[in-house]
């Protein structure tokens, strides 16, 4: 039996390539805001279980949520999003702002922790991110302690790259949101 050439051994390997991954993409923070905490973690992010790994998912028409099988994001999602608050918050607020785990000495002044219901592309043409975030602080006041949010984004369509411009665009406005609220 012959071996194969390597040009075939190399096409049927292509073949097999991965799904693309979607990065979570976070627009630059246009509005620079004081807040009486020098320092702010971000616990990393809760999210449902179809949306805590690397799947991206939408709802059908029906209302179940499916799994896309062909595409994917680059990377986990309660990192990405953990990451993408920190940066902005970080580039808008006043204090040194950084995800879980604390990277810096000592302990922040207060903590954000974001509970996420809902982030899902819906059958209804809304990119959907719904939940709670809690914040904690320690001898400083960051405002109120717990505040619910539900941020709908038009979608242009239900292919990955539109699902992910959508997606980052919600986390953006609950960057921007967050901040406003622990702002003095």
């Amino acid at each position: 039996m012959r071996p194969l050439p390597l040009v075939l051994v190399l096409a049927a390997l292509a073949g097999c390539g991965t799904a693309p991954g979607y990065e979570l993409q976070t627009a630059p923070a246009t509005a620079r805001l004081n807040t009486a905490a020098q320092s702010i973690m971000v616990r990393e992010v809760s999210l449902p279980d179809y949306a805590a790994d690397d799947t991206m998912a939408r709802q059908n028409a029906n209302g179940s949520v499916e799994l896309l099988s062909r595409v994917r994001w680059a990377d986990l999602q309660p990192r990405a999003i953990t990451l993408a608050l920190a940066k902005q918050l970080n580039g808008s607020l006043s204090a040194t702002v950084a995800p879980e785990p604390w990277p810096l000495s000592g302990l922040p002044d207060g903590e954000v922790d974001v509970r996420i219901d809902r982030i899902l592309a819906g059958a209804d043409g809304m990119f959907h991110l719904d939940g709670v975030y809690y914040v904690r602080a320690e001898g400083v006041s960051l405002g109120a302690t717990s505040r619910d949010f539900a941020i709908s984004v038009p979608l242009s369509g239900t292919d990955g790259a539109q699902i992910a411009a959508a997606q980052s665009t919600a986390v953006s406005q609950l960057a921007a949101q967050i901040a406003r609220s622990v702002a003095r």
